[in-house]
Parts: C-alpha cells; structure tokens; sequence
C-alpha cells in the first residue's frame, strides 16, 4: 500500500522539483555572474585647483590640465578668453564674438601677464590669471580698464603652432645688393620678373636678426600681403630687394635696421635691429599709373581752413555728414606731380568714418564738401597733412595733391 502511495506520488513530486529549479536557477546564475564580475576600480578624483603666484607677482590657477604640447616663444598659440575687472566686470570677450584669438608668444602682442600665463599651460588646459597692473595697463589704464587695475582672465588654450621652418638658406653664398642687405634664393620661380608698379602677392616670415626669434608672419592670418611695388608701402629693404626676383622665388633676405624698422625700432622688434625674411613670391601683375585729372580752366574754390579743392565731376548724390562710412577711391600726389599713393593701384577703394581722424585732416574737410559720385581734386597744405615731420615718400612742410572720388557712403 506505502508502495502504492509514493508510486503515485512521483509525478506531482517530479513536477514540484522541476519547478523548484526553473526558480531557482536565474538565482544561481545571477549569483555566479556576481561571484565572478570584474569591478572597475572608482576612478581618482581629479586634483584640485590650486592658485599659485609666480615671482613676477602673477596667480594663475589651472582648472584643466590640458593633454597637447606646451607652448614655447615663438609659438602660434589660439586662445579663447573672458577677461573682467577686478570687481567681476567684463570688459572684453572672445566667447561673446565667438572668435579665439591667435597670436606670437614673444611678439609683444599682448599683456605681459597674459605672455607668462600662456607659457605655464598645455594645449587643451583651462585657467584663470590674476593680472596685477604692471604686468597688464599699468598707471595709464586703457579703453574700460582704470589706472592700476588688478584684472580676472579666464582662459582657454584651443591650440598651439610651432612657427615654420626656416628656409635652408647658405649664409656664405648669399649676393649683397647694398651695405649689409644680402638675399639667398632657396628655391627659384619661372614666373613674371617683378618691377614698379606691379601689384605683388606674396607670403612672409619675419624673424629678428638670430634668425631664430619670430616676430611676424603673414602665414599666421592665412592670407598673403599685397601691395605695389615702389609705392613705398613695404619697407625700403623690400623695395630695393624684390625686383631682383620672380614669381615662383622662394628667398631669404637679411635686411639692415638703416633699411628696415630704424633706429627707434617698433615693437616688438628692438632699436637698431637687423632683420631678415623669408620670403615666397606668389604672383604680380602690372597695372595702370592713374592719370591726373584734367582741371583746365575749372574753378580752384578756398576754403577758411586753407585748403582748396577743384570739382571735377558733380555728383547727384546727398553730401556724407561726420559718422558717416565712406568709400572713396584717391590718388595722390606730391607737389612736383610724382604720384605716392593710390587705392587707384591697388584696385581696392578705401573706407573710413568720416569726422574720426582715420585719415589726413585734410580729406576729413574735403570730402565733407562733395556730393556722392563727385570727383575733385584736393590741394592740402601742410598743416592738414603731414605737417612739418613729412612722412615715407612725402617731405617735411609738402603741399600734397590728392584726386578723389567719392563712391558711396553709409549712415
């Protein structure tokens, strides 16, 4: 009877066990995968921020470390930046134009605070300076920053250039051209002989005379330099230089300070500096003097400032007020007739606000005569020009010529 009994016992007991085990067996598989997983150790937190003062005086801080290459002088770093008063006031804001900044370590383009700060950070790092007044605007103060402010710069280092490389130029080899003005073609061009009164496209580095020491580069802005030859526009070296050249040359010249930024220097290129140049002539047309205008017979108006001024051509157009923005087209003269300078020439009409002393005195009084679309000519004294001092190609105390047209303006 017992026998019977667990006979028919056995399979509801089957059942009950293999149930039982359905159950219990994610449990047990679950209970093995946590026996078994391998634990990511807690990441360690990262270091914290700590501000520290260099000898010069300035605390900078660094809120990320940044994982590219430090920047060294003479580096191209871009930098994004907010820079504030010292009572939390911003002044000034690259975010907010949503435009970095670039510019040369070691070129005197920036406060001396930002020069050191830059140097202590890596590609990639965040920061902020605490800039004491002498190594920022000092006792003069400038634009919204008062005398003797402290000022807050958070920064951001986007990236860091190197400079290019030197071209491989043989010192022992190179052809003087005039009292320690020398040049060595690296790399020679088959393109158009370079003269006068071409418009000349090329790319430049300038270094200082060690030949190490970057101080401007026209590769930096990614846009080559044009200008005209001979219309004394570059510097006097340049100007006896290149036409020994063509398109397609690829040179080094060594320019002495006589020839190049002079006696006084100009930042951040020292006093009496030699320099030298590395220089790829990209391209160079030639292109046609402006003519005179023909003023025969027309009527030479005064004015109470001196100046005087021929109507050439009437325009039919409103007369521009001070503030207004205007294009203009100019050819100008010196007083025994030798043209100087053109925006003619150099195919690009000039613009200026008018009344805001971005140009001669004298065309500022001008131009507020003429209608737009006229055309005239401007006789201005020295006084409403370049004064006693003269300036480039123009003499001390010249009477100076200028023809004009007056292309449009905005309000």
């Amino acid at each position: 009877m017992q026998v019977k009994i667990l006979s028919d016992l056995y399979p509801v007991l089957r059942r009950v066990v293999r149930a039982l085990l359905v159950c219990l067996l994610p449990l047990a598989v679950f209970s093995s995968c946590q026996l078994f997983r391998v634990t990511e150790p807690d990441p360690e937190p990262a270091p914290e921020a700590v501000e520290r003062t260099t000898e010069s005086g300035l605390a900078y801080t660094i809120h990320r470390q940044g994982d590219g290459p430090g920047p060294e002088k003479g580096d191209l770093v871009i930098v994004h930046y907010t820079g504030m008063l010292a009572d939390g006031t911003v002044f000034d804001s690259s975010y907010d134009r949503e435009e970095p900044v670039s510019f040369r370590l070691s070129s005197g383009q920036v406060l001396p605070g930002w020069e050191e700060g830059i140097l202590l950070l890596r590609e990639g790092a965040k920061a902020s300076f605490i800039i004491p007044p002498e190594l920022a605007y000092g006792d003069m103060g400038f634009g919204p920053v008062p005398e003797n402010e402290t000022l807050k710069f958070e920064v951001e280092l986007l990236e860091v250039i190197p400079p290019a490389e030197p071209l491989e130029a043989v010192r022992t080899d190179r052809t003087e051209l005039a009292e320690d003005l020398y040049y060595f073609i690296v790399e020679e061009g088959d393109g158009t002989e370079l003269e006068e009164d071409m418009q000349v496209s090329l790319h430049y580095t300038g270094y200082l005379d060690d030949e190490a020491s970057v101080f401007d580069s026209s590769y930096d802005r990614e846009e080559p330099l044009s200008f005209v030859l001979g219309s004394g526009m570059v510097l006097p070296g340049w100007e006896k230089a290149l036409p020994e050249f063509r398109v397609g040359d690829k040179i080094r010249l060594w320019v002495p300070y006589q020839l190049a930024y002079g006696e006084q220097g100009r930042d951040p290129i020292p006093a009496k500096t030699n320099v030298v140049f590395d220089i790829e002539i990209l391209e160079a047309q030639s292109i046609d003097k402006p003519r005179p205008f023909d003023v025969e017979g027309l009527d030479t108006l005064h004015t109470t400032s001196g100046l005087q001024y021929i109507v050439v051509e009437e325009g039919r157009g409103e007369r521009p007020e001070k503030g207004h923005v205007l294009v203009v087209h100019y050819a100008a003269y010196l007083s025994d007739g030798t043209l100087f300078d053109s925006s003619v020439k150099r195919s690009e009409p000039l613009r200026f606000v008018l009344g805001a002393g971005q140009v001669l005195e004298g065309l500022d009084i001008g131009f507020s005569l003429l209608n737009k679309g006229s055309k005239a000519r401007l006789i201005i004294p020295p006084y409403l020009a370049y004064g006693d001092e003269g300036d480039g190609p123009v003499p001390p105390g010249e009477t100076v010529v200028f023809d004009v047209e007056l292309i449009d303006f905005q309000r």
